[in-house]
């Protein structure tokens, strides 16, 4: 592949050039991204992109090729705050209060995350999920580190078995960005590490051994930081266990890395539906046209896409937020599918919200925009108790009889219950006969009704 000429003006820009025109030159890519980056900048300004927000102001000499190279991101992501202040101004005191969040919790940020950014906003939403906080160690000893009891509901090594119809795959720890508020912020300090291909094995023969599950979840980590022939490799044979009905897999690329869904990754997918992709939008700064172009791969290559969003303090605690967020991505073809109680974990405290903002965002959203906007708030209830969905009470009495219900404006309603016993009285006029009439069944009609009675519980149904 044959990269315009440019002139760089940094060795970083130099260098990222010469590993492209490398890697590509001769058509063999890594079959994983490697770990080892480095990354500086010295570069000029240039109008504001239309696309990742200051993408020329950060990263202005890095030419499209490259820029559209998933690998490339991903080996010169930021690591260290060293690299970090070259693009977001830093007092000498933060920098070292944030050499010390992370030496507990690394970071790692993509080139392309991190030009969403206002550099000069210390409270800019893409930031606070990306960048380290101090408060992360002065908050660090509420909550604990495995809230959702994963290890406990680990039937082998990185197969979480926790409602009966339904499993988690969990293949990696590595991730294109660590995101502040990450569930799985415990296994950062372990190091990168990929299932190896026994565990993989474990893991699928346990599903072939238990014909309850139908619905497989691959997640990590990000799966989508696998090669596509290594994730293809593991899908196909997911595919193949038969009483396997449906596949979903858990990433964030197109929010902090749209470029790796690229045509190679949508038409391997679109091999093996029906797999569904649920992605991680927590703010509308991350709606960019590279995310919403992802998206629509994955739609056309027949891969239907689910919003899992988190409740961020300081990010999208508002109804505004929300709102805006959730027509954002309907925009873009995805589905907003659940608002998530930030997890009680360590290091997280600082983003948590009380649970009754959430419910007044759902309150402020329900009735004022259409439903198909309108996530369902849920809290993953600690020691592995699962989901549950939280809402407005709009049930302000109820007897055996009727219902008083508040509305979306607030205005009080009477909702008449149909009775069981009216039920259950209609249907004995309805089978009593005409005058006293003796009526005799044939054996087989009669034990017909029985079975249909027991079956449909209160229900008569009647067949000729």
């Amino acid at each position: 592949m044959k990269i315009p000429s440019v002139k760089l003006k940094s060795q970083f820009m130099r260098r990222s050039e010469k590993c492209y025109r490398e890697s590509c030159g001769n058509g063999e890519v890594e079959e994983e991204p490697p770990s080892k980056r480095s990354i500086s900048s010295n570069v000029e300004e240039k109008p504001p992109s239309k696309t990742a927000t200051n993408r020329y102001r950060l990263f202005g000499d890095i030419p499209d090729a490259i820029w559209n190279d998933w690998k490339w991101h991903f080996r010169n992501r930021i690591t260290s705050i060293e690299q970090l202040v070259q693009f977001i101004p830093l007092s000498v005191e933060e920098q070292a209060e944030l050499r010390l969040v992370t030496m507990r919790y690394p970071l790692s940020v993509t080139p392309y995350y991190l030009s969403l950014i206002n550099p000069d906003d210390p409270d800019d939403p893409v930031r606070k999920q990306a960048i380290p906080s101090i408060l992360e160690m002065t908050l660090g000893s509420i909550g604990v580190e495995d809230p959702l009891d994963e290890k406990g509901d680990s039937v082998v090594p990185g197969l979480v078995h926790r409602y009966p119809d339904r499993i988690l795959m969990v293949l990696t720890d590595m991730c294109p960005m660590l995101c502040r508020h990450c569930t799985r912020k415990r296994e950062w300090r372990k190091g990168n590490w990929v299932r190896t291909p026994a565990e993989v094995e474990a893991m699928l023969e346990y599903i072939r051994q238990n014909r309850a599950i139908r619905d497989v979840i691959i997640s990590g980590g990000d799966p989508l930081t696998l090669s596509t022939r290594h994730l293809e490799d593991i899908i196909s044979r997911v595919r193949a266990i038969r009483h396997v009905e449906i596949i979903r897999i858990g990433t964030r690329f197109p929010v902090v890395l749209p470029q790796r869904i690229d045509d190679e990754l949508c038409a391997m997918l679109a091999k093996y539906e029906p797999l569904w992709l649920n992605t991680h939008f927590n703010h509308t700064h991350e709606i960019t046209r590279e995310a919403a172009e992802a998206c629509d791969r994955l739609v056309r290559s027949g891969v239907p896409v689910n919003n899992q969003s988190v409740l961020l303090r300081g990010v999208n605690d508002s109804v505004e937020a929300q709102l805006k967020l959730c027509h954002g991505l309907l925009k873009i073809k995805v589905r907003p599918y659940y608002l998530f109680q930030c997890d009680e974990v360590q290091g997280t405290e600082h983003l948590r919200t009380p649970v009754e903002v959430g419910i007044r965002i759902i309150e402020g959203m329900r009735g004022h925009t259409s439903g198909l906007a309108v996530p369902t708030f849920v809290i993953d209830l600690p020691q592995g108790g699962g989901k549950v969905p939280l809402q407005p009470n709009y049930v302000l009495a109820q007897t055996e009889d009727d219902l008083v219900l508040r509305n979306y404006q607030g205005r009080i309603f009477r909702y008449r219950n149909p009775a069981k016993h009216a039920q259950e009285e209609f249907a004995a006029e309805v089978l009593r006969p005409a005058n006293d009439a003796t009526v005799s069944l044939p054996d087989s009609a009669a034990h017909k009704l029985g079975v249909e009675g027991t079956r449909n519980a209160d229900r008569v149904v009647m067949r000729s």
